[in-house]
């Protein structure tokens, strides 16, 4: 049965890019195994089959520190089956306002092969994923060396122009993390970020499809310029995902999880990951009716699994998510 004709059921959606969830932060010295488990099991509930637990910038003591735990819950917490591995979105990104984000600038750092071997060790090799700027100097030697430890590599939070894009393609570079976000507010009309990474053919990029990160006529250019094949819907879960509307600490900054949904760091005037999990994503950019519904799969479930070289058979059972036509949305059966 075809997905147009009927309901066709996949194991649940794929997320690359989940910082934490319901007051659990992978970034946090806070964090515990059964955070891990709770946020497994959380994602599970959300109809997410597969995810990457996201690291943002941080400090050594963090990373020494949570890598190990992630790792050794894949490895002996049946609850946590559906961690596939670890996504680092940093330390080796820009520091400059803007294009930091939300990140704490005092943890970046400059392209460092040693750093990024002690990074891969303390994960127990559960690296899967690192996102990086392109501009700064060793950038490309990094990337090799990631993609020699088998890791994809994406750029973002990274102040990039065209060549430096050749470059790290070059290198092994596949895609752009969270594609016009990690930016200035203001850039110049061109050239700027945003053209670039749409003109560059050779890299997919991730979107953030909760209707607070890009409005719908930038998921539509992307779409036109990019093609299905070439775009990740992710859904940055934050820690706070799953909470009340209030104030929190995220990354180092208070951020403002508001009522409509949008969570905010307010001293730097941007978003701070996304309140939304990735099934709800997924119906909202099917609400658009921009895509078929196979070609919702794709973006949700069968490209992310490509970018970080794994099939379905390394998901998890007990949960189906199919799409209804009649519905013109994606339902959860989950086996308790």
């Amino acid at each position: 049965m075809s997905l147009v004709d009927g309901p066709q059921a996949i194991p649940g959606f794929v997320d690359l890019q989940v910082n934490g969830y319901a007051g659990h932060d992978f970034s946090a010295l806070s964090l515990t195994p059964e955070g891990i488990a709770e946020v497994c099991l959380g994602m599970r509930r959300a109809g997410t089959a597969g995810f990457l637990a996201t690291l943002v910038t941080s400090s050594e003591e963090v990373y020494r520190r949570n890598l190990p735990m992630l790792a050794q819950a894949m490895r002996t917490d049946p609850r946590c089956r559906n961690l596939l591995g670890i996504h680092l979105e940093g330390p080796f990104i820009s520091s400059e306002p803007g294009f930091v984000g939300t990140h704490a600038p005092e943890w970046v750092v400059v392209p460092d092969a040693c750093y990024l071997e002690r990074l891969w060790a303390w994960s127990e090799e559960k690296l899967r994923l690192i996102t990086l700027a392109a501009e700064p100097e060793g950038a490309e030697a990094l990337v090799r060396q990631a993609k020699a430890l088998g890791m994809a590599v994406s750029i973002g939070h990274s102040a990039y122009d065209d060549e430096a894009l050749r470059r790290l393609i070059a290198a092994g570079a596949e895609a752009i993390t969270h594609f016009a976000n990690g930016l200035p507010n203001l850039l110049p009309r061109h050239p700027n970020q945003l053209w670039s990474g749409l003109a560059t053919e050779d890299l997919a990029v991730t979107i953030i499809a909760d209707g607070h990160h890009l409005p719908d006529a930038v998921i539509r250019v992307v779409f036109a310029v990019k093609g299905v094949d070439r775009v990740i819907v992710v859904s940055d879960v934050s820690p706070i995902g799953g909470l009340e509307p209030g104030e929190y600490s995220f990354a180092g900054s208070r951020v403002v999880l508001e009522p409509s949904g949008a969570i905010r760091n307010v001293a730097r005037d941007c978003l701070a990951g996304s309140a939304m999990t990735l099934m709800p994503a997924m119906n909202r950019l099917a609400a658009m009716g921009l895509l078929t519904p196979a070609e919702l799969l794709r973006t949700g479930y069968w490209n992310p699994l490509r970018l970080i070289g794994l099939g379905p058979d390394s998901l998890p059972g007990g949960m189906e998510v199919a799409y209804f036509p009649e519905a013109g949305r994606f339902a959860l059966h989950l086996d308790e």
